[in-house]
């Protein structure tokens, strides 16, 4: 037989040693991921799978998947952390709508026992005042409920902001008339239109606008400039910087006088956020201003 015929037999069996130990290494290296990632997932640590294969498709493979539950532990902590809030909550809520609910039992209590008619209008009075505390409560916590459904697919779209916010504007004209304020609006000429989602950013104008019809003490200004930025500016004496460093917490309020920012301003935050944009606040002579760039 001819010497090419051993030499090609030969680098046959050569390619083939080399494809199965290939192979066998491939399976060792696909074993490794598979044991390592079961551990992570069971153990639930931080750490990453890491494999002694060189193999680039392997090496591709393992990089994924770190990249891949790097993600799933953000959304876990995520997750963990918003029930946490909840539970928090829950524990507020319980605590804050104790507070009005045993002092209201309590003037009825006095109102049925007293045979004084001015000791009766009095309690009358304060009966009054904490169902108003608790119908403030119950709506701050109907708009924190509300916001759990904001983190879902955003759907944009160009929008024309002047015509968005000229709009919702327009629907708050008889709350502000009624309330005695004038708002002194500052819409740029120039036709701004933004890739957002339309209903989220309406809820932001909306929250904001709310804000203001029920906190304000003084003169409410909204300008819309050409480069696009969105200032609402309101007259709040009961607010103080330290306060307004805080405005956006979601369960931060401001309390004086029977006065609460609520949560509405926290929603505008996440909703803004969710649109990729960005929202300050600042306090200058007693003057709350609220600044969004989308």
């Amino acid at each position: 037989m001819s010497i090419w015929f051993y030499i090609v037999i030969g680098i046959l069996i050569s390619i083939t040693i080399v494809l199965v130990l290939k192979l066998i290494w491939l399976k060792l290296s696909i074993r490794e991921i598979r044991i390592a990632l079961k551990e992570i997932l069971k153990s639930d640590t931080n750490n990453l799978i890491t494999i002694s294969s060189g193999d680039k498709d392997i090496k591709k493979l393992c990089m994924g998947l770190n990249a891949e539950l790097k993600i799933l532990r953000s959304q876990r902590l995520q997750y963990e952390n918003g029930n946490q809030e909840i539970k928090r909550l829950a524990t507020n809520i319980s605590h804050d709508l104790r507070i009005p609910l045993t002092a209201i039992s309590g003037y009825v209590d006095l109102m049925k026992e007293s045979k004084d008619n001015d000791k009766q209008k009095e309690y009358l009075k304060i009966v009054e005042s904490k169902t108003e505390d608790l119908i403030l409560r119950t709506e701050q916590l109907f708009d924190f409920f509300k916001t759990l459904d904001t983190f879902v697919n955003i759907e944009k779209e160009e929008i024309c902001i002047n015509e968005l916010l000229e709009e919702v504007l327009a629907n708050f004209y008889t709350i502000f008339k009624e309330k005695s304020i004038t708002p002194r609006v500052e819409i740029s000429e120039k036709k701004i239109y933004k890739n957002v989602d339309k209903s989220t950013i309406v809820r932001v104008f909306e929250n904001i606008l709310s804000n203001v019809s029920k906190y304000s003490t003084g003169d409410f200004k909204v300008r819309l400039e050409d480069s696009g930025k969105i200032i609402f500016s309101n007259k709040a004496s009961f607010l103080d910087r330290a306060s307004v460093e805080k405005i956006f917490n979601r369960y931060y309020t401001v309390e004086n006088a029977k006065k609460s920012t609520g949560v509405g301003l926290s929603i505008a935050k996440q909703l803004v956020e969710l649109n990729g944009g960005r929202i300050v606040a600042s306090y200058e002579a007693e003057t709350l201003i609220i600044e969004i760039e989308l």
